[in-house]
């Protein structure tokens, strides 16, 4: 236009302004600016007003605020770009010395002007609340409140900070009501964890035959996933269905997250495959699923499907994926993912760091675990805490407690409620009980009440050490609903002390509290026997069968050359099966020549002394230390992972082999891990 001699006229820059406040472009803006002064339309209002709005919006209010200043009339609508522009920068002080202004100079602003003030408050701090409150009362005595937009934004400042009453207060006087009105307060109970109400609302919305838009669906999804209720969840998904926003891509997003988190992987799964166009959030939220609930395998394999799609994994989709890695005790996996991590960048995120921390802590190397600890910068207080917790899980108490006076004295972090569980877990695997006890009531000091995992503890950590009698007295002494879980550490601490009598105590007490416990019935069968008693041991096994109880069978597994191979107790399925049992007879004579003996005591009391040391040796994991040290080069580290914990039998046996093949062996079982080197045990025999 410029090029053909047409110059702009007050209606032509506004709108090339309001262009390079759309893109940010300070440098084209300045270019039109001078353009404006040279062609001397510098004190047009309507120009100056759009300069103070394409000021602001590239970030440079001082510019902005300049223009303003040196305006020599000015309009409302000048006066509301100002104000706009000081709360979208969220100075709020400002907003309101300058609505203070209008009022001095008899202008009266408009609902644009509060609703501006008004948008800027919700995004600030709690003080800004107070600012908020006394726009609504502005606008009241303006009689402004009518205005629909007005009222939906002071609507949604009540929501903001969590003022639920003031804002179905406010919903409950307008006359007249939009979506955007109902959908914001549903979102407002939602967002307060009051499900049922917001579902109420909905209903006399649809009664009142207001049109649904993707946010409310959206928005109610989100409280499906509070309550976790599936059918709750499919009622909803069939209204989104008949009402045509099943196809909006947050929609899409919200049904798979909303089915992955109420744990209906299937429905979840099935929604996922119909989306064409899968975004990061859409594939992290069905990884996730599958993470949370249990199936780190499928969370596993379908990250690796992203990885083969055009769609790129965020830090958030790789501390889920890492967490699948952590359960399912994938190592080699877990190494090519922090490969993929540091090939991407990615490496520097606090959140991937952690992830980590606590993948490697659970797949059994520590000193990696350590490596990737030790290079972090700004650490907070969740990696403490993993590495913390990996200590503790690995038997390395002091190491543990020297991180965590670490911590406290050297970075100034104050530990919370999770760090606290952590360090009583250490004590409790390493057996320091004066330190365990000193350490509780340090966390009462610092204002933290004692929850179930932090009494779990304590009572494991006393019961471990044998100091029974004392566990008991602290169990009397908790709060009733803890005390509950708190006897089933107990009843194991008298199994393995051999108290009889207090563990039938205990176990009274479980049975009537909790009588569909398998562990509790299997745990008394088990002390029985460890004295003799096998009638009723017997007579515990019958109880199990009467209230159809299944004891969990217990598997094991071992990861060689990236493949992860199961064992099930006397297992033949394994395509090298023949070779296996062959290994594990010249294995057990080997240890035999080393010393071995086989306890039996608690092996089934029916079966002659042969047949007990039988079914000791083709136990499950001891079927995987046999294909490891078949399927590996000498000196290879072996990971095994049991469901269960390991039986004494099965330590003792770790610790020979350790020593006869010049192997370390890392067992993780249901407990904690066990490092077998050089025929002795990192747990020192107190597990």
């Amino acid at each position: 236009m410029l090029k053909s001699g047409v110059h702009g006229n007050n209606f032509t820059f506004p709108l090339v302004l309001k262009a390079c406040a759309k893109l940010g472009s300070i440098r084209d803006g300045t270019k039109i600016h001078t353009h404006v002064f040279l062609m001397g339309f510098q004190g047009d209002v309507f120009v100056q007003t759009a300069l103070i709005d394409m000021y602001s919006k590239c970030s440079n209010l001082s510019s902005s605020r300049h223009l303003f200043d040196e305006m020599p009339i000015r309009s409302v609508v000048s006066w509301n770009s100002m104000i706009s522009a000081y709360c979208k920068d969220f100075q709020i002080d400002e907003s309101f010395g300058l609505l203070k202004q209008m009022r001095f100079l008899d202008l009266e602003p408009s609902s644009s002007t509060l609703v501006s003030i008004v948008s800027g408050c919700s995004g600030s701090g709690f003080g800004a609340l107070w600012h908020g409150l006394s726009i609504h009362c502005y606008g009241i005595k303006l009689g402004l409140t009518s205005d629909l937009l007005l009222s939906n934004s002071i609507m949604s400042m009540y929501i903001q900070f969590d003022q639920i009453d003031a804002a179905r207060a406010l919903f409950y006087s307008m006359a007249e009501k939009s979506t955007i009105s109902w959908t914001a307060i549903i979102g407002g109970f939602i967002k307060i964890g009051d499900v049922g109400e917001a579902f109420n609302l909905f209903n006399q919305m649809r009664q009142e035959q207001i049109s649904l838009d993707s946010i409310v669906f959206i928005n109610l999804s989100s409280g499906c996933t509070q309550v976790g209720r599936v059918f709750v969840a499919s009622s909803l998904h069939g209204l989104i269905v008949k009402s045509g926003c099943d196809c909006d891509e947050p929609v899409e997003n919200s049904l798979v997250s909303m089915y992955s988190k109420c744990g209906d992987l299937v429905s979840a799964r099935k929604i996922f495959d119909l989306v064409h166009e899968k975004s990061t959030f859409l594939w992290t939220a069905m990884i996730s699923g599958y993470t949370h609930f249990g199936y780190p395998n499928e969370a596993l394999n379908l990250f690796k499907i992203l990885l083969n799609t055009s769609s790129r994994p965020n830090e958030v989709t790789l501390a889920t994926v890492l967490s699948a890695c952590a359960d399912l005790g994938s190592l080699s996996l877990g190494r090519e993912i922090e490969e993929y991590i540091r090939m991407n960048g990615l490496d520097s995120d606090l959140r991937v760091q952690t992830s980590l921390v606590h993948m490697y802590c659970k797949c059994g190397s520590i000193e990696r675990a350590k490596e990737v600890f030790d290079r972090a910068c700004n650490r907070d207080l969740t990696m403490w805490s993993s590495m913390i917790n990996g200590y503790a899980i690995h038997g390395m108490g002091e190491e543990a407690l020297n991180l965590f006076v670490k911590m406290q004295r050297q970075e100034g972090i104050k530990p919370d409620s999770v760090v606290y569980t952590g360090v009583l877990s250490a004590c409790s695997h390493s057996g320091f009980v004066e330190e365990g006890m000193k350490f509780f009531e340090c966390m009462q000091r610092d204002g933290i009440v004692p929850s179930v995992e932090h009494y779990l503890c304590l009572v494991d950590l006393l019961g471990r050490a044998g100091y029974l009698k004392l566990a008991l007295n602290t169990i009397e002494e908790m709060p009733e609903p803890v005390q509950a879980q708190a006897w089933v550490p107990l009843l194991s601490a008298c199994r393995k002390h051999r108290d009889i009598e207090l563990g039938e105590f205990v176990a009274k007490r479980l049975f009537d509290l909790e009588s569909h416990g398998t562990s509790n019935y299997i745990l008394m069968a088990n002390m029985y026997i460890s004295i003799g008693r096998w009638k009723d041991a017997a007579t515990m096994r019958r109880l199990m069968n009467d209230k159809g109880l299944v004891k969990e069978p217990g598997w094991s597994q071992i990861e060689v050359n990236g493949s992860i191979h199961v064992f099930l107790v006397g297992d033949q399925s394994h395509h090298r099966s023949v070779e296996i049992y062959e290994k594990l007879d010249v294995l057990n004579a080997k240890l035999r020549e080393a010393g071995y003996v086989a306890e039996t005591e608690m092996a089934m009391h029916d079966l002659e002394k042969e047949e007990r040391e039988e079914a000791l040796r083709v136990h499950s994991e001891r079927l995987a230390i046999a294909f490891g040290l078949l399927s590996t080069e000498p000196g290879t580290t072996l990971r095994i992972i049991k469901n269960l914990r390991t039986c004494n039998d099965c330590h003792s046996a770790f610790k020979f082999i350790s020593k006869i093949t010049s192997r370390h062996l890392i067992v993780r079982d249901g407990h904690r891990f066990h490092h077998f080197e050089s025929g002795s045990c990192s747990c020192r025999d107190f597990w």
